[in-house]
C-alpha cells in the first residue's frame, strides 16, 4: 500500500566505551571544531545488515567474489547480476528500475546507478542527515593492544616480540540523527509504467522504522560493541499537510541526571506551537531502564524501545 504522509525523526544511539564512526585514522570523526558526529552512512550500514540478515534484498552492501585465487570485493554490476540476473547494454530500463525498487534499501534511501548504458539517479524517500554527539564531556580513549602475532616487517630490536596495535573508543558520546520521509519523491516513476511499482509503500516505512529501533544494538562487531539504540521520535504529518520542517535534532536537548540519561523536547515542542493542527501524532521511543524522558508538554506516545 502507498505511504501517503511525510514523516521527520529523530533517532538516539548511545556509544559506550566504543567507535560508532571512525575517521581514515581510526579516531571518531570530527568536524574541524572538534564536534564529533557519525555520518549517515555508518547510520544505514546497521540497518542494511540487519535487513539482509533477515533474508530482504539489499543492493548496496559489501559482498565478495574470488578472483585469481584472492578476496576482493565485487563492483556494482556484479552485485546487481548476484541479486537480479544479467544485465547488458540492451536491458530495458523499465526492468533495471523494477529490480533496483525490489531492494528494500534502494526503496528507503534510493540510488545511484551507472552501468551497461543505464543512467538512473533515485532520490530516495528516506533522508538521514549527520549524527551529531550531544554529550559535552565525550572522552577519547586510545587502548592498547597486544597482538598474538610479531611483524616481521620490524626492524627494531622489538622484532622478536609480538606487535602492539591501539583501538580508539569514546568513553560516552550520543549521537542524535535526523531523518525525514517523504513518499513523493518517487511520484515522478509512477507514470513509467513500472510492473509492481506503487511508489513508497507502507511496508517499506514500517521496515525502516522497525530498523531505526534496533539495528545498532543488533549490530555487535568489535567497534561497534558498546553501541546501542536509545531513543526514537517518529513524526507524522496529516496526509496533505504542507508543513515541512527543519532537522529536528536540532530542538532536542541532553544531559545527564546522576545515572540517567535525560533527553528533553521541551524546545521542539514550543518550535511546533503552531503547526500542531497539521502533525497526525508523535510517538516517542525510548530505554526507559537508561533515560530520563522529558517531554516538555509536547504531546506524544510513548513507548519502550525494547
Amino acid at each position: 500500500m502507498r505511504m501517503n504522509q511525510r514523516v521527520y525523526g529523530v533517532v538516539g544511539i548511545r556509544s559506550i566505551m566504543s567507535n560508532w564512526n571512525a575517521d581514515m585514522t581510526g579516531n571518531p570523526k570530527t568536524l574541524l571544531t572538534g564536534e564529533i558526529f557519525g555520518s549517515d552512512k555508518a547510520f544505514k550500514y546497521p540497518i542494511k545488515r540487519m535487513w539482509q540478515l533477515q533474508g530482504k534484498k539489499v543492493l548496496y552492501i559489501k559482498s565478495y567474489k574470488i578472483d585469481d585465487d584472492k578476496l576482493q570485493p565485487k563492483d556494482l554490476n556484479e552485485r546487481y547480476e548476484e541479486l537480479f540476473g544479467k544485465l547488458d547494454d540492451k536491458t530495458p530500463s523499465k526492468e533495471v528500475l523494477k529490480n533496483l525498487f525490489s531492494a528494500i534499501d534502494v526503496m528507503n534511501f534510493g540510488a545511484t546507478f551507472a552501468e551497461k548504458k543505464q543512467n538512473i539517479s533515485i532520490t530516495g524517500a528516506v533522508q538521514v542527515g549527520q549524527g551529531y554527539n550531544k554529550y559535552d564531556k565525550t572522552n577519547i580513549e586510545v587502548i592498547d593492544i597486544l597482538s598474538p602475532f610479531r611483524n616481521p616487517n620490524e626492524r627494531s630490536e622489538s622484532a622478536q616480540a609480538t606487535s602492539m596495535g591501539k583501538k580508539i573508543v569514546t568513553q560516552e558520546a550520543h549521537y542524535f540523527y535526523p531523518f525525514s520521509v517523504n513518499p513523493a519523491n518517487y511520484d515522478d516513476y509512477l507514470s513509467l509504467g513500472i510492473e509492481g511499482f506503487e511508489g513508497y509503500t507502507v511496508e517499506a516505512f514500517e521496515q525502516f522504522k522497525q530498523a531505526c529501533l534496533v539495528a545498532a544494538t543488533a549490530f555487535n562487531t568489535n567497534s561497534k560493541a558498546g553501541c546501542e539504540n536509545e531513543f526514537a521520535l517518529f513524526l507524522y504529518c496529516k496526509p496533505g499537510s504542507q508543513l515541512f520542517l527543519a532537522n529536528l535534532d536540532s530542538y532536542i536537548d541532553f544531559s545527564k541526571k546522576e545515572s540517567k540519561n535525560v533527553i528533553d523536547t521541551s524546545r521542539l515542542k514550543e518550535h511546533l506551537k503552531d503547526s500542531m493542527d497539521q502533525v497526525e501524532k508523535i510517538e516517542v521511543f525510548y530505554n526507559k531502564s537508561e533515560v530520563e524522558f522529558i517531554s516538555g508538554g509536547l504531546e506524544c506516545i510513548e513507548k519502550g524501545l525494547y
